[in-house]
């Protein structure tokens, strides 16, 4: 049943639902372009109940796939001059290191899609990495190092906070502890009405949902419409430098953000946050109810790390166990590729819903935000190629898109 426009009182022009990375980046580069902008969140802002909370996450060009170095090379250049307006600092650039096998599909095909994107690789064996590392990192002899120009590191909270702070600058206005209820669409087709659970009815006309591992829930309700995104619960682990090596494995001091290809696909970032620990961490974890998480490491996550934090540091860093971790939420479709896309059916291009970023949209928000905001004031947008996130690939091939070889999802891995 549609909604009448009468029965509202606050109306925008665009209407966010979820308050993470992708979604304070929207509301700034909406309300920037002058447009009014209401951003709505069902918890506290800056909570820590999803996938945008924390002191780090990584920023790299090295992706097998070339389409998304190109969104991380335009979205670094987004994080500069979002900061720029902010007059504070988000980002912390530096080189990114990527280890595996020398004959790794993936990393091979990392280092042609760096090249392709313009992005500087230079390719080291374990003798080279010995060195260039000061033995601080060490390979087995048929694996390689790669270090590409582009990686570092971005404060994610903080940047959350800057969005939104932006956002509120240029007239946006912010709602936290607002649940959606259900959204529906006027008469006649003049934008929707989003509906809170205290009673509250805002008109807006455009919509983003863009709510993380809520996400799936909330469009089932109001559209019908499945979208495959499973949530897991992964851990974020905090090791101990061991005395006298600290400064060689900070950002100060120069050491990249990183990660390893294989089984386990581990990650990580220098020492930053927490002086004298370093991140480092599985990708992927097991698959939980948003709402009811056990907020505690799953069975074995650790102990696929003890290993590699003892090979790969030369004993350089305590491995016996982490001394902190973090719980943190994925939102993984079969794919882990993003979904991006007018949900249609009823609402047409009133709603855009994004989606699925399974565990590496972070460092793209900020061209996410943009897209976004191009998607609901345009009707399109010519930042990225848009094919690789439509919704509508999952009728088409349940697993979504088929990957070429070299590119490998976390069940692969």
């Amino acid at each position: 049943m549609a909604a009448a426009a009468a029965s509202t009182t606050l109306e925008f022009d665009v209407i966010v639902i979820g308050a993470g990375i992708m979604g304070s980046s929207a509301a700034y580069y909406t309300a920037k372009r002058g447009h009014r902008t209401l951003l709505l969140d069902r918890f506290d802002f800056l909570h820590h109940r999803g996938s945008s909370h924390g002191e780090s996450r990584t920023i790299r060009a090295a992706y097998p796939e070339p389409h998304y170095a190109a969104m991380v090379l335009r979205s670094s250049h987004l994080w500069s001059q979002s900061q720029s307006d902010a007059g504070y600092t988000v980002y912390n650039p530096s080189p990114h290191l990527d280890l595996g096998q020398a004959s790794s599909p993936t990393l091979r095909s990392i280092i042609t899609s760096c090249e392709g994107n313009s992005v500087g690789v230079r390719i080291l064996d374990h003798v080279q990495t010995m060195e260039k590392f000061e033995g601080r990192v060490e390979i087995p002899e048929d694996w390689i190092a790669v270090i590409s120009d582009v990686g570092g590191v971005v404060k994610p909270s903080k940047a959350v906070a800057m969005f939104q702070s932006l956002a509120l600058r240029y007239g946006a206005v912010l709602r936290d502890n607002v649940e959606v209820r259900t959204i529906e669409g006027i008469e006649g087709g003049d934008g929707v009405v989003v509906y809170g659970s205290d009673g509250e009815r805002f008109r807006g006309k455009k919509c983003v949902i863009v709510a993380g591992a809520w996400t799936k829930e909330l469009v089932r309700s109001v559209a019908g419409v499945e979208i495959p995104i499973t949530p897991l619960e992964t851990t974020v682990c905090y090791w101990r430098i061991k005395e006298g090596f600290e400064e060689g494995y900070s950002l100060a001091g120069g050491f990249p953000s990183f990660s390893s290809c294989g089984n386990p696909y581990v990650y990580g970032t220098p020492s930053l946050e927490f002086p004298g620990l370093i991140k480092v961490a599985v990708h992927g974890g097991g698959p939980c109810d948003p709402d009811k998480r056990t907020w505690a490491p799953g069975p074995g996550s650790v102990d696929k790390l003890r290993e590699w934090v003892e090979a790969r540091f030369a004993g350089r860093v305590e491995s016996d166990r982490p001394v902190m971790t973090q719980s943190c939420m994925y939102s993984m479709t079969p794919d882990e590729d993003f979904v991006i896309d007018f949900l249609g059916g009823k609402f047409g291009e009133d709603v855009v819903v994004a989606g699925g970023f399974s565990g590496h949209g972070f460092k793209m928000g900020p061209i996410i935000g943009k897209v976004l905001a191009d998607m609901v004031i345009d009707g399109k947008t010519g930042e990225v190629d848009m094919r690789h996130f439509r919704l509508g690939r999952f009728k088409e091939n349940p697993n979504g898109n088929v990957k070429e070889i070299g590119v490998h999802t976390i069940a692969d891995l």
